[in-house]
């Protein structure tokens, strides 16, 4: 960036100066605009990816209470393809876990005995499956709840399972395809932008040095990097040495007078 400003020479062919001001403004402002626009589609994309991916991954870690169990459970802890008999996957807080296991089968009728075990347990809580007859499993839920247990909503389904995994390694898959060529835009339209803004400073620099020193144009545009705290003091040198070509101060200065 520094060299291109020391070395700025205007583009002639993306802005032909024998056109109007206003049409090379306009020119700038609709090459702006279309970048701005197609930046907005690209970034909503990745980010749309981007944030159902984050969605996904929250949901294979954390608490027991929200996370995805597919992970965590195998075929071998439920009771499948029984017309009377269903698994239910149930939370229990690490400092009840005696308390389950020693009251789960008393929580209503119809309790298969013995058949919870303990699956996975993170800090908090503990995963356990339990199995029961389907026709009480409402009132299992209720007299559940009553005791701080929270059963999960889940059903075993292979096929629903791996269509998961597989949509967690889609949206990797995408996301770094999309990456990629997302920098290399955003690299190649930052140049385009801050081209087109120098070009517009330029033609700022005209117009008020036609404004301020009037016709014929006769002046020379200077790049100068001052340090932070000079720039006020080169600001007042300035206005110092080249005060007398300012006829718009000069009229100010004597209608004041007057």
């Amino acid at each position: 960036m520094p060299s291109y400003l020391t070395r700025f020479q205007w583009d002639m062919a993306k802005y032909p100066i024998k056109q109007s001001l206003r049409n090379i403004a306009d020119i700038i402002s609709k090459q702006v605009g279309q970048i701005d626009s197609d930046l907005k589609q690209k970034s909503a994309a990745y980010n749309a990816l981007k944030g159902n991916l984050q969605n996904l991954e929250k949901k294979q870690t954390g608490s027991l209470l929200t996370r995805n169990l597919a992970d965590l459970v195998k075929r071998e802890h439920f009771i499948l393809d029984s017309e009377y008999l269903t698994t239910l996957l149930v939370i229990v807080p690490k400092s009840m876990f005696n308390d389950w296991t020693a009251n789960y089968e008393k929580i209503t009728d119809m309790i298969v005995p013995r058949s919870s075990q303990l699956i996975h347990q993170d800090n908090d809580y503990g995963l356990f499956n339990v199995t029961l007859f389907k026709k009480v499993v409402e009132e299992f839920k209720h007299h559940a709840r009553e005791r701080k247990f929270v059963v999960r909503d889940f059903s075993y389904n292979e096929a629903d399972m791996a269509a998961g995994k597989n949509e967690i390694t889609k949206l990797v898959t995408d996301k770094k395809k999309q990456f990629g060529p997302l920098v290399r835009w955003l690299k190649v339209n930052f140049s385009e932008c801050f081209c087109a803004w120098i070009h517009v400073k330029a033609l700022r620099v005209f117009v008020e040095s036609v404004l301020r020193y009037g016709l014929p144009v006769n002046f020379q545009a200077v790049v100068m990097v001052p340090s932070r705290k000079n720039t006020k003091k080169l600001r007042e040198v300035l206005q110092t040495l080249y005060a007398h070509l300012d006829h718009s101060a000069h009229q100010h200065t004597s209608s004041a007078q007057d």
